[in-house]
């Protein structure tokens, strides 16, 4: 197990930006795929980012694609969330994820079930 815990989110207006961090627990931070989800206000938790362990490949949700950048800094033990161009429907509380999925395969790192550990969240809102 990973212990995660968020921080960073808040009150952004749209087209603004916010830095989510998402610090981890333990030497073996490495060892995970680490993911971001997000879940707003009557949907499902849903895919937003990931990268690998060495921050070699990253993929992304289309909503999000251009706008997002998922990063890690492994000395840190710390995965980010770089959110540029918000817009309201970016609302959601999000979440930290770590998979330790022996291959890399984004299909079936988009699904929370492929994920061991899951950090409290940080609410992100934007205001329109």
């Amino acid at each position: 197990q990973v212990q995660l815990v968020e921080s960073g989110g808040g009150l952004v207006q749209a087209g603004g930006s916010l830095r989510l961090s998402c610090a981890a627990s333990g030497r073996t931070f490495s060892s995970y795929n680490m993911g971001w989800f997000r879940q707003a206000p009557g949907k499902e938790r849903e895919f937003v980012a990931v990268i690998s362990r060495f921050g070699s490949s990253t993929g992304y949700a289309d909503s999000v694609k251009g706008r997002f950048t998922i990063s890690r800094d492994n000395a840190k033990n710390t995965v980010y969330l770089q959110m540029n161009a918000l817009k309201p429907e970016d609302t959601a509380v999000y979440y930290c994820a770590a998979s330790q999925l022996g291959i890399w395969y984004v299909p079936s790192l988009q699904q929370r079930q492929f994920y061991d550990d899951w950090g409290q969240g940080t609410q992100v809102t934007v205001s329109s």
